[in-house]
């Protein structure tokens, strides 16, 4: 089998914001790839970008490999992959043309690919792979190679030209993978593990991994988009987690795990039965997940959670207004946002909110209405974005009339608002730094209070963090006046009222 080269063009330094987080996360979706070639026994070689400096990383990666096939494939476990930050796409087309200079066959496989096919065949992929991608570029890698007959353009999932001519094509769709257990684990040795440890440990005294139990959502919000996997839904068994556990514990010394799945353990009973194993093998390592609060208020799911050595679990919150909720077709309820918040945190874990601005409908009553859902729940951390219209959704459908020149943002901490939205992105963007910096007062203000209550647990950190509260606190009036005057260069079609400028929250 000709030798094949699997990457992908999320290069981490591209991404200030999150470079200078120190938090790098292998691409799970390369490796998965590369794992399910290596298995039917193809030569595969691997290239990382996410520890990758640029683009000509991979120039050289294509010189020294010399493969005849290059496989781009975006991590789709990744939010920010169905994004497409707008770098992140210059790359891919970079590589590509990479590709087509060396006469590489080009595959392209991703959540803006899929969408976007056509945009990737003109920028030099031969190939581009629609929906979840491995069997596919399995089957047509086996046409390209003689090894079967079938014609490229017979291939479920698979965008292309027809050979010897101008033509296009796009085959049917391919049904997402059921029985993931079947699935080999991702090819962690091709990575350099060491050096993700060394990030880690170096910034935060620990290596964390991700690791995915489960492939698609069911749920209907109407913002989010779904290319690879639809509304199916699909998990491995607690057992085939636990193992992968064991080996990234003892292979490469992982000691907190990242469950980037959307929804984590879904499945009535997976969490508990999880617990179970972790306790019966004493594989149980700290973690952090995603789930909803209708989800954590069934059963005993917190209480499992805990007992599987749950840290931190983040809720897509989005709003404190039931009728932003409602808009976005979430099916939760801010009362279940403030009872799994409180259940959460009864049972010793850290609650995480991601919240979401400037969603049609929303004005100062809404954004109060978030404001005082923060301050009421106390989450122990928070994450800020605005409406973002991706394509697919009826979100986008919705207010595609209204989008301009501009479709994704550039990087992770762009925040633009793409579409005309109740306020400027200017104003988000000052929203955005006031949220932050009120949520973290606050929280330094509940510490102080705290050790004011038991002294004796006073330490050196806590005046520093003293210190920080008062400059937050100091800094939030003209913040807000600021915000108060941003909100003057609202959206004409916004009439909401404008606060009293004493009215910091």
């Amino acid at each position: 089998m000709p030798r094949i080269l699997i990457g992908q063009s999320s290069f981490l330094r591209f991404d200030p914001k999150l470079y200078r987080a120190h938090q790098p996360y292998p691409p799970l979706g390369s490796l998965y790839a590369a794992s399910f070639l290596r298995a039917r026994g193809d030569d595969v070689a691997f290239f990382d970008a996410m520890i990758a400096a640029s683009e000509q990383d991979w120039a050289a990666a294509l010189d020294r490999v010399r493969p005849r096939f290059a496989v781009l494939f975006e991590d789709n476990f990744n939010y920010l992959s169905k994004m497409c930050l707008a770098r992140m796409r210059e790359a891919a087309f970079r590589m590509l043309a990479m590709g087509r200079a060396r006469g590489v066959t080009n595959i392209a496989c991703g959540a803006d690919a899929t969408d976007h096919a056509d945009r990737y065949l003109d920028q030099g992929a031969d190939y581009v792979l629609i929906g979840e991608g491995e069997q596919s570029l399995a089957e047509l890698l086996d046409c390209l190679t003689g090894k079967t007959g079938t014609p490229p353009e017979c291939v479920s999932g698979v965008a292309g030209r027809l050979p010897g001519s101008r033509e296009r094509f796009r085959s049917p769709p391919r049904p997402p993978m059921h029985e993931l257990d079947a699935l080999p684990m991702p090819a962690w040795d091709l990575a350099d593990m060491s050096a993700y440890r060394e990030i880690w440990r170096a910034n935060h005294g620990r290596f964390s991994v991700n690791v995915v139990t489960a492939r698609g959502c069911p749920y209907h919000c109407n913002w989010c988009a779904k290319p690879i996997w639809g509304q199916r839904y699909h998990s491995r068994s607690p057992e085939h987690v636990v193992a992968e556990l064991g080996h990234l514990a003892d292979r490469y010394g992982a000691d907190h795990i990242w469950f980037c799945d959307d929804i984590f353990g879904l499945k009535p009973g997976w969490i508990e039965r999880f617990a179970e194993l972790l306790a019966e093998t004493g594989r149980k390592l700290p973690f952090k997940c995603l789930s909803r609060p209708d989800l954590l208020l069934r059963g005993q799911t917190v209480e499992a959670l805990a007992r599987a050595g749950c840290e931190t679990v983040w809720m897509g919150a989005e709003s404190g207004a039931q009728a932003i909720l409602d808009a976005m077709e979430k099916g939760t309820t801010v009362e279940q946002i403030d009872a799994a918040a409180a259940r959460l945190k009864a049972a010793g874990i850290m609650v995480g909110f991601f919240l979401q601005f400037g969603y049609p409908g929303e004005g100062w009553k809404e954004i109060d209405a978030t404001l005082r859902m923060i301050r009421r729940c106390k989450p122990d951390d928070i994450g800020i974005s605005v409406s973002y219209p991706l394509p697919g959704t009826p979100f986008h459908r919705a207010v595609a009339a209204q989008l301009g020149p501009k479709h994704n943002w550039e990087d992770s901490d762009d925040l633009a608002m793409l579409y005309r939205g109740p306020f400027t992105t200017t104003f988000y963007q000052q929203l955005h730094r006031y949220v932050h910096r009120s949520f973290r007062a606050h929280r330094a203000l509940d510490v102080v209070r705290e050790v004011a209550r038991r002294p004796w647990r006073f330490r050196l950190r806590h005046l520093r963090l003293g210190v920080g509260m008062a400059a937050r606190f100091a800094a939030l009036p003209a913040a807000w006046r600021r915000l108060r005057a941003l909100s003057r260069s609202q959206h004409p079609a916004y009439t909401g009222a404008v606060p009293a400028a004493d009215e910091v929250r």
